[in-house]
C-alpha cells in the first residue's frame, strides 16, 4: 500500500475534520433516549472517530517554523522594512505577498533560503497578505498565512527637501526640508536626520516652525565639498499617532564660491569668485516708494522667462489690477519666497542701470525681449548662476529680509541659529 506524509498543513485540516466527526457522534448521543442508553454501533462510531483524531495526531509533521514580521493583524506597519519572512530548521520555497487589490508584491528568496524581503517600498494605507511555504530536511512542507496594513497617509508624514540629489549648488545652499504635516516631536524627528560635508564643518538644524527645518554650517559651504543627507525617519513617531515613513541618504557638490554684492546707493552690483572679482554690473534696485530688502539672500530657482504679476505680491491699481503685469521677465532668479527677483529689464531705458532706483524690489539689470541676446549683462549674470550663490544687498532703507523669506537663514547669527535647534 501506498504511504502517504501528511503535512503540516494537511495535518491541520484532518484534525479539524476528525474533531468535526467527533462532535458529531457527541450530538447524536446527547440527542438519544437517556433512559435507554447508548447503543453499541454508537459506541463502535464514537471509538472509530476518536482513533481517527489519535492518527491525525501521530502523523510526522514538518520541523520547519515559519515566522512572518509583522504579526497577523498589525496595522501601522512601515512601508521600508516592516515586512520580513523567516525560517528556521527549514528552506522557504515559495512565498507571495499580495495586496487586497489583488497586486503581487515582487521579491526574492535569499540565496541561503532563509528569509524573504519585497524588492521595493510599499503602498500606503494598503491591506497586505503573505503566504509562505517551507520544507525541512525530510522535505516535509510548512505552511503560514498573515496579513497586515501599513501605515496610511493620514498616520504618516514625509519630508520634502532641497536641494536635489547629485545636484551642483552655490556655498549658501542649505538643506531646508518641509514636511507635509505639523512636527510635534521635534527632537525626535531632528534626531533622524543628519547632515555633514566633507569640509568637516558643523552643520545645524534650525526649526523656523512646526514644518520647517534647515540645515547649515556657520558659514557658507567650503567650495568643492560635498555634503551628505540622511533620512532615517522611517517608524519615528513625529506627532500623536503618525509616523515616519522615508528612508534616504542624499548627497550634493557644492561648486566653486560665488557671492555677488548689490550696493543700492551706488546701483552696482559686484560678482566675485572665490574671492576675487570677475565682474561689475550695473542694476536698478527699489524705488524709494518700494525699496529692496538688504541681507544675504539666496538663489532658490532660474527661469530663462516668466511672467511678474504685481497683483500676486500686492501691488494693486485702485481697480484691484497689478500694478505691472509682464508676461516675459527675462532671465528670473528667485531670491525671496514674497517675490525678490534679481532678473533681466527690456522695459527700462538703458540709462536707469546704474543710476536711477525704479523697480518695485526686485534688482533689474539691463537685458532684451525674449531673453534671446548673451551678450546682456542679465543673461552673463544668469549664466554665470547657480541654485544656491548667494547675492547679498547692502546700503537699502529697507530692512533686512526675514531669514524663513526664502532659504536666506545666512541673516541669523550663529548663537541665534543653534538655539533654534531641538537637539
Amino acid at each position: 500500500m501506498e504511504k502517504r506524509v501528511m503535512t503540516y498543513g494537511k495535518r491541520r485540516r484532518s484534525l479539524t475534520a476528525a474533531a468535526a466527526v467527533l462532535g458529531g457522534v457527541l450530538v447524536l448521543s446527547a440527542c438519544s433516549d437517556s433512559d435507554k442508553g447508548g447503543s453499541a454501533a454508537d459506541a463502535s462510531q464514537s471509538a472509530q472517530s476518536q482513533a481517527q483524531v489519535d492518527e491525525a495526531a501521530a502523523q510526522k509533521t514538518s520541523k520547519a517554523q515559519i515566522t512572518i514580521s509583522p504579526k497577523n493583524g498589525a496595522q501601522n506597519v512601515s512601508i521600508n522594512d516592516g515586512a520580513k519572512v523567516t525560517v528556521t530548521d527549514g528552506k522557504l520555497t515559495e512565498v507571495t505577498m499580495t495586496s487586497a487589490e489583488g497586486d503581487t508584491v515582487k521579491g526574492e528568496i535569499a540565496a541561503d533560503g532563509l528569509s524573504w524581503q519585497p524588492s521595493g517600498q510599499l503602498k500606503r494605507g494598503v491591506v497586505y497578505k503573505v503566504a509562505a511555504t517551507a520544507t525541512d530536511a525530510e522535505g516535509l512542507e510548512a505552511h503560514e498565512n498573515s496579513s497586515f496594513t501599513t501605515v496610511s497617509k493620514a498616520n504618516s508624514f514625509i519630508a520634502n527637501f532641497t536641494p536635489e540629489a547629485g545636484s551642483t549648488v552655490g556655498v549658501g545652499m542649505p538643506v531646508s526640508i518641509n514636511f507635509n504635516k505639523a512636527i510635534k516631536d521635534k527632537k525626535a524627528v531632528q534626531s533622524g536626520i543628519s547632515v555633514t560635508s566633507t569640509s568637516g564643518q558643523e552643520v545645524v538644524g534650525h526649526w523656523f516652525n512646526s514644518t520647517r527645518l534647515d540645515f547649515r554650517p556657520e558659514n557658507y559651504w567650503a567650495e568643492g565639498s560635498t555634503v551628505t543627507m540622511k533620512l532615517q525617519l522611517d517608524g519615528v513617531e513625529g506627532a500623536d499617532g503618525v509616523y515616519g515613513v522615508q528612508e534616504k541618504t542624499v548627497t550634493f557638490k557644492i561648486g566653486r564660491n560665488q557671492v555677488s554684492t548689490v550696493d543700492v546707493a551706488t546701483k552696482m552690483m559686484t560678482v566675485k569668485q572665490d574671492g576675487r572679482t570677475i565682474k561689475t554690473i550695473p542694476i536698478s534696485a527699489g524705488s524709494p516708494e518700494n525699496t529692496t530688502y538688504n541681507g544675504q539672500m539666496v538663489i532658490s530657482e532660474k527661469f530663462k522667462e516668466t511672467r511678474m504679476n504685481g497683483a500676486t505680491v500686492g501691488f494693486t491699481d485702485a481697480d484691484g489690477k497689478g500694478e505691472y503685469d509682464i508676461k516675459d521677465v527675462p532671465h528670473a532668479m528667485r531670491l525671496s519666497t514674497s517675490g525678490t527677483f534679481i532678473h533681466g529689464n527690456y522695459w527700462g531705458a538703458r540709462s536707469i542701470f546704474g543710476n536711477v532706483n525704479t523697480s518695485h524690489g526686485c534688482v533689474g539689470l539691463a537685458d532684451v525681449k525674449g531673453a534671446g541676446d548673451p551678450k546682456q549683462q542679465a543673461a552673463w549674470f544668469y549664466d554665470n548662476s547657480i541654485i544656491g550663490d548667494v547675492v547679498v544687498v547692502k546700503n537699502s532703507k529697507d530692512k533686512t529680509i526675514a531669514p524663513d523669506n526664502g532659504l536666506n537663514g545666512w541673516n541669523m547669527s550663529w548663537s541665534e541659529w543653534k538655539a533654534g535647534s531641538a537637539v
